[in-house]
């Protein structure tokens, strides 16, 4: 398996007294700025989460490197007697604002513990920000709004992790991946379905979207066109050896065309991953202007060698590439980002990844032609 150069690595959160998780990544285009967030833990347990940090970087064209700032806490980002968990970051092109969403949970809950229980206490927040991140709202609970009766049938819910989605459609759609567990008929267990958190009016207000699939988990969306048609493509964690993808016609309410996407392995019990569209070579014409890449873990056995995969036609779960490694040995989740055109004119991407056991969360910066190197990128 070929690796891929970068152009920069670097370690922006390391765990000593404190351990970090759960990497999510945010580029705003006009400010040239990066916002990479994690969660803060007392130890490596999700039991353990208590905040939600952040570190911002400028992305600086001479040296085609981002220069990170000290890190920060989102104080705001938390309800009273509750950790933190599954920063979930969406930047709104029409108004500026950024969202910040995340799941509330009392004390130290664990996610087993409602599954057990059936016992959802689990609760969706958000905070804003209308400087670019600097300084954040107070935390808004939007469970009530956003699910409604819906919320007794399941025993817990997440939202991502990682970066969140506004569509080109005529409303500018903000889309925020998430899934749930079912309380199904006793005996059988609570089951997890992917789906999304919708608005069509700036964040105002939230609605759910409808199941995609059984046994769905974590989930990233990304906006692409077929056949001249714009579609939103879903990417889940499953628990079945391989990625389960889906796409919607009508923004994220309904999903169709499910299929098992055998080339995207999944070690045991699954692992998170990241996907993001960008515009393919000779984009605005054809039946495949945006192309998709897709980060994840690519040992079948276990979380381990962080790789690539390129989507030249999506949606078709037969087209993705063979992966290109961007790191060895132990990694876990991470989250992308497009750039824009690099320094050699092929796409630039963002990569935010846990590493060594989640002893760090690592910061990559590389291109495609580094990454795929026989594929044409003019423009």
């Amino acid at each position: 398996m070929a690796t891929c150069p970068v152009l920069q690595k670097e370690t922006l959160f390391r765990s000593g007294a404190v351990a970090y998780r759960i990497p999510a990544l945010l580029y705003l285009p006009r400010q040239k700025t990066l916002l990479a967030f994690a969660e803060k833990r007392a130890s490596k347990k999700d039991e353990e989460a208590e905040l939600i940090v952040l570190r911002r970087g400028g992305y600086d064209r001479s040296a085609h490197r981002v220069l990170w700032q000290a890190q920060e806490v989102v104080a705001e980002a938390q309800l009273e007697g509750h950790r933190s968990m599954n920063p979930s970051p969406l930047y709104d092109r029409q108004t500026g604002t950024i969202f910040l969403f995340f799941i509330a949970i009392p004390g130290q809950v664990s996610e087993y513990h409602q599954l057990e229980t059936r016992n959802n206490v689990t609760r969706l927040c958000l905070v804003t920000s209308a400087d670019h991140g600097k300084t954040w709202s107070p935390a808004r609970d939007i469970t009530g709004e956003a699910i409604g009766s819906a919320y007794t049938d399941w025993a817990t819910f997440a939202v991502g992790p990682g970066h969140c989605l506004q569509l080109h459609n005529q409303t500018k759609s903000l889309v925020v991946p998430a899934y749930a567990y079912q309380n199904l008929p006793w005996p059988q267990k609570p089951t997890p379905f992917a789906f999304c958190f919708l608005s069509h009016d700036h964040g105002r207000t939230w609605v759910r979207g409808n199941f995609v699939a059984q046994s769905s988990v974590e989930c990233q969306v990304a906006e692409v066109r077929a056949a001249g048609q714009r579609l939103l493509y879903l990417n889940a964690r499953s628990f079945s050896g391989a990625r389960v993808q889906a796409q919607s016609s009508n923004n994220g309410l309904d999903f169709q065309e499910t299929h098992m996407v055998r080339k995207l392995v999944e070690p045991p019990q699954g692992c998170h991953g990241s996907v993001v569209s960008f515009p393919g070579p000779g984009a605005g014409s054809g039946p495949s202007a945006e192309w998709l890449i897709y980060t994840h873990p690519t040992n079948p056995q276990q979380r381990s060698n962080l790789g690539v995969y390129l989507n030249a036609q999506p949606p078709d779960p037969a087209a993705w590439s063979e992966p290109v490694l961007l790191a060895t040995g132990s990694c876990a989740y991470s989250d992308l980002q497009y750039l824009g055109p690099g320094p050699d004119g092929s796409p630039q991407i963002g990569c935010l990844y846990e590493s060594d056991n989640y002893n760090e969360v690592i910061f990559l910066l590389f291109t495609l032609k580094q990454a795929f190197p026989g594929q044409v990128w003019a423009q």
